[in-house]
């Protein structure tokens, strides 16, 4: 198995029991993510990990909440390969 590298360090707020999914550039390089998941039972970062993966176009493996897993506020990491 190969080590993804580089990763990219991306800053987050989180919204969560919106009406709809989204990821949209917010202010000062952070990015705004909408979930309709309740942040529950760690259901909204799941979601949260999932949209990102797709928004950069990598498994959803490869996408990891370092830090504020229990804060609207997250740092993740997104290994691009």
């Amino acid at each position: 198995m190969t080590t993804p590298t580089e990763p990219l360090i991306v800053r987050v707020r989180v919204t969560s029991d919106t009406k709809k999914n989204a990821v949209n550039e917010g202010k000062k390089g952070v990015l705004e993510v909408s979930v309709k998941d309740p942040a529950k039972n760690n259901r909204a970062n799941v979601r949260v990990c999932e949209l990102l993966a797709e928004h950069f176009g990598v498994p959803r493996k490869n996408v990891i909440i370092t830090k504020g897993s229990e804060s609207r506020s997250k740092m993740i990491l997104v290994y691009k390969r």
